[in-house]
């Protein structure tokens, strides 16, 4: 394989600064992957700007108690650097990142790879897990962009890789790492909560996959693991009016302190990397509210942000992605 390869990684993005937030926000809202009803067409960028001037204040304080900006931007480069190099280790590649609602948006990474000459592409979503909010939506808009500028370039999905064994194996390693924390003699009674990205009960009955996905990714996590603790999924990050998948990860907090649960240990699994949601929602919006209702340890597993195992499992997919094309190059 000596033709030069591309990787784009896709992924949501997040604020850079805390001017960036509310433009950020815009760009979330204006998405009809994610503001979706009948008619919604005719009002979208109204609502939009509706939601995201009066969201923006509150969720602008948030980024301040994690940095003043998302990390995910800087997560998201550093993973691509890390596999780009593990990738050269068995054919040349370039690995760019393509943020959907915010720098470096898809236009800007097209702009690159046609630049830099390149003729094949693999786009590895960080969304694990299938959902038309987030890969479909990356999709959408690459391919939005490549009819745009009437490209050549010939491309290939990694469509979700929820129950990989290597993605499987990194999502293991966390989770010891997490339990590590926890007294020795205590550490087999430890709540272990599995908090996804919740997604709008329309998307499923639409016959989104995520949930389904999530569920098969929790039962992999813990077969492989071994642990012998209860554990339990739940859902964050609800916005909005709409039923939403349940239940929810701060009612699954209520009610296991209620039951007289003093450890817990939250492992944010439908997240590759460390964002607003991991850092400020379950480590210190959530964590707070454990602590008020009882619970005595309150930990949340590190994100897979630059494992090696997580690198590891990027670089098989892509490399599986990358000997496809060699193969329909030699017919």
């Amino acid at each position: 394989m000596s033709e030069n390869i591309g990787v784009v990684l896709l992924n949501l993005g997040g604020p850079d600064s805390l001017d960036a937030v509310e433009p950020f926000l815009y760009n979330l809202f204006c998405d009809p992957d994610i503001i979706n009803f009948p008619g919604s067409f005719l009002v979208r960028k109204w609502l939009a700007k509706l939601i995201s001037s009066k969201r923006h204040p509150r969720i602008q304080e948030q980024y301040k108690q994690i940095g003043g900006k998302s990390p995910l931007k800087d997560f998201t480069l550093g993973q691509a650097k890390l596999l780009e190099e593990k990738l050269n280790e068995e054919f040349p590649a370039r690995v760019f990142a393509a943020m959907r609602y915010w720098h470096p948006f898809t236009e800007e990474v097209l702009d690159d790879l046609e630049r830099e000459g390149f003729k094949k592409v693999i786009l590895l979503p960080l969304y694990p897990q299938f959902s038309q909010a987030t890969t479909e939506s990356s999709l959408k808009e690459w391919k939005k962009h490549l009819k745009l500028r009437d490209s050549d370039i010939e491309w290939k999905l990694v469509e979700h890789y929820y129950d990989f064994p290597p993605y499987i194996d990194a999502c293991v390693e966390r989770v010891n790492q997490g339990l590590e924390k926890f007294p020795a003699d205590s550490r087999d009674a430890v709540d272990i909560l599995f908090s996804a990205h919740g997604t709008p009960m329309k998307l499923v009955r639409e016959g989104d996959p995520y949930s389904g996905h999530i569920c098969e990714t929790v039962t992999a996590v813990m077969k492989t693991g071994g642990w012998k603790n209860p554990h339990h999924l739940c859902f964050q990050s609800k916005v909005g009016p709409q039923k939403w998948l349940t239940p929810s990860t701060p009612a699954t907090i209520a009610d296991l302190a209620k039951k007289g649960s003093k450890q817990m240990l939250i492992v944010p699994i439908a997240f590759a990397s460390d964002h607003l949601e991991t850092l400020y929602e379950v480590g210190i919006e959530f964590r707070h509210m454990a602590y008020e209702a009882g619970v005595e340890q309150f930990e949340v597993t590190e994100g897979l942000n630059y494992s090696e195992k997580f690198i590891d499992a990027l670089a098989q997919l892509a490399t599986a992605k990358a000997e496809s094309f060699a193969v329909k190059s030699d017919r």
